[in-house]
């Protein structure tokens, strides 16, 4: 009954993705870890190795593992658990649910709406007011608003704030919301303990810096169109448990309600265009399964399997990139050649990565890498990670690229809205090529 599929339990919370991966590496090849719950104070993984002999000696090895207080847990799943799909769980790495899908199988009808849940923070000592007596409040909300809300008590047992999703229309969240803020506030008067309570929004960390926008641009209009002042929590405060950034508002009732809606209008666009992007990446190249690419280790793995992709949405993949082995893992994972050149110069700041392969697997090593970027805090929260592409083209090709009077290249950079940069005058190198640059984030750049 041995398979390749171990889970690993009581880890501790705090514990950084990094030195998880680097601890499962030590034992072979990593296909994938997904978090499994949330409602203990501990995290649950199931990780799955790319034979049964690895996830033998990762269960020998890391069985009573010792990290600080905490001692692992480890049991095989069985093989024929691995196969059925994973059942839909509510997760604080990303808070979607397996619902989520971009189309119907068929294609022809129209799109359905995503489902994009509106995430709060609220002060557990409130909580009991939002459900209500036998829990009537609460079924008033939901039916007022035609919304689905979790409250997930049981999460983060003892935190002086609970997660509260709300699953509805735009409309029928921000009206969920409205009525939670005014249910905090009256509890709040009455009980005498805070006298204004901000709005605490969650959302996932590949998502906020297209809210905050260039230089802060978007946050700082909706701070005026809606007189609010906004806070986004720092991406140090990232955990295994949470890819999620907490955005706080601060204000009268009305001015949080009418800043909700605008904060999650932004979320909702950024959401939707990367789902859009990766149907559009999946049609670029055929057999691509972005379900089990876990390109980011936040951003990707929210969003829904394309049809056909095998894997639910739910079971947030996350690939190692450990740290010491990051190069060598990186071309693993990706099955590329992976090489980084020296700097150009004893001033250089920038060095050139060299990714050789197929066109998925260079996908794959970008997407990492741009993701790595932005977790390690080489750009500040408010950019978005853009990054310089070379690609090499025949000499003879150039002008085809610019197109007549630069039709192609403008058509290129306004379908992308990334940077094209073709040379008119470069000297080809000795195999008659020259160099495209495309400088922008990793979607635009693909």
């Amino acid at each position: 009954r041995r398979s390749r599929k171990i889970q690993i339990r009581n880890i501790p919370p705090h514990l950084q993705w990094e030195v998880l991966d680097g601890l499962l590496a030590q034992y072979g090849t990593v296909e994938n870890v997904e978090q499994v719950n949330t409602d203990t104070e501990t995290a649950v993984v199931n990780v799955t190795y790319a034979t049964k002999e690895e996830a033998k000696v990762a269960i020998e090895k890391l069985s009573g593992h010792q990290f600080e207080n905490y001692s692992f847990k480890i049991s095989y799943i069985p093989d024929e658990e691995v196969s059925s799909p994973p059942p839909p769980q509510r997760s604080r790495r990303g808070g979607h649910s397996s619902r989520e899908r971009g189309s119907s199988p068929g294609g022809s009808s129209q799109p359905k709406q995503l489902d994009f849940p509106l995430r709060m923070l609220v002060p557990t000592q409130f909580v009991g007011a939002i459900i209500g007596k036998e829990g009537l409040t609460i079924k008033n909300l939901t039916k007022q608003t035609q919304s689905k809300v979790d409250i997930h008590r049981k999460e983060n047992a003892g935190a002086a704030e609970k997660p509260i999703t709300i699953h509805a229309t735009p409309e029928g969240c921000s009206e969920a919301c409205r009525m939670i803020l005014d249910i905090m506030q009256k509890e709040a008067e009455e009980t005498k303990s805070a006298e204004e309570i901000p709005l605490k929004i969650l959302a996932h960390n590949s998502l906020v810096g297209r809210l905050i926008g260039k230089e802060g641009r978007n946050l700082k209009k909706i701070e005026q169109d809606t007189g609010t002042k906004i806070t986004i929590s720092p991406l140090q405060d990232l955990t295994i448990y949470n890819p999620e950034r907490t955005i706080t508002v601060k204000g009268s009732t009305e001015a949080c309600s009418n800043a909700e809606v605008e904060i999650m209008k932004k979320l909702r666009e950024a959401y939707e265009n990367d789902v859009v992007a990766v149907n559009q990446q999946a049609n670029l190249i055929p057999g691509l399964n972005l379900s089990a690419l876990g390109i980011f280790s936040t951003g990707l793995s929210m969003l829904p399997s394309t049809p056909g992709g095998r894997g639910a949405a739910a079971a947030t993949p996350y690939h190692p990139f450990a740290k010491g082995q990051h190069i060598k893992q990186l071309a693993r994972f990706a099955g590329a050649s992976i090489k980084i050149a020296p700097a150009e110069g004893p001033d250089a700041s920038e060095r050139m990565v060299i990714i050789t392969g197929p066109p998925e697997a260079q996908f794959k090593a970008q997407g990492r890498i741009f993701g790595k970027l932005k977790e390690e805090n080489f750009f500040n929260p408010k950019e978005e990670v853009k990054l310089e592409a070379h690609i090499k083209v025949p000499s003879f090709a150039a002008g085809r690229v610019i197109g007549k009077g630069g039709k192609t290249v403008n058509e290129l950079q306004n379908l992308t809205s990334a940077e094209v940069i073709v040379p008119r005058d470069q000297t080809p190198d000795e195999n008659e090529e020259v160099i495209v640059k495309i400088i922008g984030h990793f979607f635009a750049s693909q």
